[in-house]
């Protein structure tokens, strides 16, 4: 019996796979891929059942600047490059006002790591803003959404120290980080991470433990094709799921697989296949059991996005009725209806979220006290959205 073999039989008696085991089953042969996935699948019904959900957003890009250069992102850019911008106030407010009118509940807040610390143009901006820093900044920004609409901020801001997290969570229901990988060795030259010194694991995960420590539902996950390995992926996962059995605050974990563009330096770098993306979203159920909310990006697997559901997953992600998906503008949000028909197709209900998940959103201890009453006259006692507020059924 192969190592495979045996951590299938593990998983189909209810037993986390170990480290080894999980490696082995990232490559498991496609005439057991069916076994796999089925264990996968039970996992997450007997921890999450059968309803799967997903937030109504607007994508709120709020600095394309950052200190960063990853060889696979085609969101940040320098000043003068075309798609260089910083988002003003008055921006900000008239775009989540665009997306309450059409049903949005969440206001994502996407933006690059301390680009004050590398562009003079940037620190001018935030001078004139009243700012010394881009997390200051944001956390103005987000409280003018909470008082000028009715959406909730979900800040990415990227690595945070303890005093940003804390001044951040009054105005933000939920936050978030990609760990992307735990991978030192893609910080070397000509690798994915070279020339970005946010993408440090260990300040990543300090990130990601302070949080915790804060009692902030966070969400985070990993980013697979970029160079990784098949143990080095699992690490990854096996650092969230220390980090959550710490402090029980990993309110969602992402799978997200590397899209090819052209102006990107990896543009010749392949993307992630289907069987990869489904072997991993399974294993990532498996080892991290079936509790934890688990998503991959609908958006970024138009093709068979479906079948991810027979992989353990149960929840889509962010889904905007307005804005693109800046990160992946390439890639276009499925329908709302056309989500619902696929999901229910596979004998699941779909139910819409706030950007804290239901669980968090009932316990007022990982809200800020502020924030409590929103969040209570949106959920209903299990912290899904009141029906009576889910108009994505028009759109």
């Amino acid at each position: 019996m192969t190592r495979a073999e045996r951590a299938l039989d593990r998983a189909r008696a209810g037993l986390p796979p170990g480290r080894a085991e999980a490696v082995a089953l990232l490559t498991v042969p496609d005439d057991r891929l069916a076994d796999l996935l089925q264990a996968a699948a039970l996992l997450r019904d007997r921890g999450r059942g059968r309803r799967i959900t997903f937030s109504k957003k607007v994508f709120v890009p709020l600095t394309t600047l950052c200190r960063d250069y990853c060889g696979y992102c085609t969101f940040r850019r320098d000043p003068g490059e075309p798609g260089a911008h910083t988002m003003t106030p008055d921006e900000v407010i008239a775009l989540v006002q665009a997306g309450a009118r059409l049903g949005a509940k969440e206001a994502l807040f996407s933006l690059g790591d301390r680009p004050e610390a590398r562009f003079p143009e940037h620190r001018e901006f935030l001078r004139r803003m009243g700012h010394r820093t881009t997390l200051g900044y944001l956390r103005r920004v987000c409280e003018l959404v909470l008082s000028e609409s009715p959406l909730l901020p979900h800040a990415n801001p990227g690595v945070m120290s303890e005093r940003d997290l804390a001044a951040l969570r009054d105005v933000n229901v939920s936050m978030g980080l990609m760990l992307e990988t735990t991978s030192e060795r893609l910080l070397r030259p000509g690798m994915a991470h070279d020339r970005a010194p946010d993408k440090v694991p260990a300040r990543r995960l300090r990130t990601i433990e302070l949080a915790g420590k804060l009692q902030i539902p966070f969400t985070t996950g990993i980013l697979i094709g970029i160079g990784e390995t098949a143990e080095e992926r699992v690490d990854a996962l096996l650092a969230i799921r220390d980090r959550h059995e710490r402090f029980g605050h990993i309110q969602e974990v992402i799978v997200q697989n590397f899209r090819s563009k052209p102006r990107i330096p990896m543009s010749r770098h392949p993307e992630p296949s289907a069987g990869e993306m489904l072997r991993t979203v399974a294993v990532a159920r498996l080892l991290l059991g079936p509790g934890i909310n688990l998503q991959a990006p609908p958006n970024l697997s138009a093709d068979y996005y479906p079948k991810l559901l027979e992989a353990g997953l149960n929840d889509w992600g962010g889904i905007s009725p307005l804005t693109l998906d800046h990160i992946n503008p390439e890639a276009p949000w499925p329908l709302i209806p056309e989500l619902r028909r696929a999901t229910e197709a596979e004998c699941f209900e779909l139910r819409e979220r706030l950007a804290i998940y239901p669980e968090y959103a009932v316990r007022p201890e990982f809200l800020a006290e502020g924030l409590r009453p929103r969040v209570g006259g949106l959920v209903d006692e299990d912290g899904y959205v009141r029906k009576e507020y889910e108009r994505w059924r028009h759109w």
